[in-house]
């Protein structure tokens, strides 16, 4: 038999481009070594943010709740109910994507595929289970998985259940009082912020001057000062030169230390999976190990597309949807092509952190000449309702001659469900003033770009 489409990896990226291939009365084959969802649904963005709300239920209960006249005694958290529950929602996603695949009628194999060459039809042949099976199209969705840093001891520590990446810390079931975290960016912080709210001591240890990488710096310094108030210790420009045991080694501008915890989460970022999947077998071009794509998610190989955290270029479960519709698309004949300047971006602490496009930071290095409108959050009345004493704070970033904007920042809850507006405004390229027209509905926190954008356009 062969099919219309190949596709190997069953993640965000593979999934979805399953399912609309499928929807396209495309004959598909969806190849996944572990569970359908990938890492995004079983060790990264769904269980961590099921933790994390767990967490904010806690804070409230134990304490915050009074700021609103609302009291509670003796509030508890139990870590393993925690975990138990987790696995409940990751089981019941998981299953909901399989019977997506059912409707779409993808033949879901269960194994480590391998590409091995193309035929001189032009087909493809994938290796999984002994089998070969071979597609007209082929997509590479094979995704990302921790990076472990060639640091001594870290292995050693790794193999011992001292350090863990994502994937074993999301399934940890046992208390622990101490816990430190390699790497401040957003894996890191989200587990920071859970741990710490249920009394865990963390230290966060990151190599560059600054938590959250390229997120906008003023909301970073306001995240970073907020988790400092509730205990967490940052120790910026510090390098982890060795680990013993749960003994980590650090150097930083103060000399020689040492840091000692129960455990050691390693978040210090992802690498594509491609090593040992043959991909080399039909001349992929790979760049520092993903495999290059242009916007229409083609490779360098006629009928071969990839899409995912495997192309490296924006390693967020929502590009990964967007990205296979595109391939699809293409595929079908329909032009598609993705545009990356409007993706947004969360760190899902307490308080959130949301970010697309732009920051002053980046629009300058790129030679734009910008106005920056900043507000505190508090412009808007519902935050101020819901948010007793949070002093976030939001962005706009606009051109300066046309008042386009191309960048959106935000501190404060619930920052992640209101993003995507100025998703929307980026993405069609929309003026202040095109905003300006818009209602926004009333009381809401989302509101409070309302008010940037009248500030920016000077229409009172």
């Amino acid at each position: 038999m062969v099919y219309d489409l190949l596709i190997i990896g069953g993640g965000p990226a593979g999934y979805r481009a399953a399912e609309r291939a499928g929807h396209y009365k495309m004959n598909v084959a969806l190849f996944e070594q572990r569970s359908l969802g990938g890492v995004c649904l079983n060790e990264g963005c769904m269980p961590t943010k099921t933790l994390l709300y767990s967490a904010k239920l806690y804070d409230y209960a134990n304490g915050v709740s009074a700021h609103y006249g609302v009291t509670s005694e003796n509030a508890k958290i139990d870590h393993k109910a925690v975990i138990e529950r987790k696995n409940k929602v990751v089981k019941t996603l998981v299953n909901g994507v399989a019977m997506q695949m059912k409707q779409a009628k993808v033949n879901v194999v269960k194994a480590t595929a391998k590409v091995a060459g193309k035929n001189p039809d032009g087909t493809f042949n994938v290796i999984a289970n002994g089998e070969t099976y071979v597609g007209k199209k082929l997509l590479i969705a094979s995704g990302s998985n921790a990076a472990v840093p060639p640091i001594p001891g870290l292995k050693e520590a790794l193999a011992a259940n001292i350090a863990m990446t994502n994937r074993e810390i999301l399934d940890m079931t046992e208390n622990i009082s101490s816990l430190i975290v390699m790497g401040g960016g957003v894996i890191g912080l989200e587990m920071a912020s859970y741990f710490n709210s249920i009394g865990v001591k963390v230290t966060v240890v990151e190599m560059m001057d600054r938590i959250g990488g390229p997120t906008d710096l003023d909301m970073t310094k306001l995240l970073k000062a907020e988790y400092e108030k509730r205990g967490v210790t940052f120790m910026l420009s510090t390098k982890v030169t060795e680990l013993k045991g749960n003994k980590v080694m650090i150097e930083n501008a103060n000399g020689k230390s040492e840091l000692t915890a129960d455990k050691i989460l390693v978040s210090i970022g992802r690498r594509a999976n491609s090593a040992d999947l043959g991909y080399e077998t039909i001349g992929l071009f790979m760049e520092r190990g993903a495999v290059k794509t242009d916007d229409e998610m083609k490779t360098n190989v006629p009928n071969v597309w990839a899409a995912g955290d495997i192309n490296g270029k924006s390693m967020l479960a929502h590009t990964a949807y967007r990205e296979a519709e595109v391939a699809v698309n293409n595929m079908l004949g329909i032009k598609d092509k993705m545009v990356y300047n409007a993706i947004p971006a969360v760190i899902y602490t307490n308080p959130e952190v949301s970010s697309v496009g732009e920051t002053a930071e980046t629009a300058k290095a790129k030679g734009f000449k910008i106005k920056e409108v900043k507000l505190p959050m508090q412009f808007a009345g519902r935050y101020i309702a819901e948010n007793d004493g949070g002093n976030g704070i939001m962005k706009l970033i606009t051109l300066a001659d046309s008042g386009r904007i191309i960048g959106a920042n935000m501190i404060g809850n619930p920052s992640s469900e209101i993003i995507y507006g100025m998703a929307i405004a980026i993405a069609r390229n929309l003026t202040c003033k095109d905003m300006s027209r818009v209602v926004f509905p009333h009381p809401t926190v989302g509101e409070v770009f309302r008010e940037a954008i009248i500030n920016e356009t000077n229409e009172i």
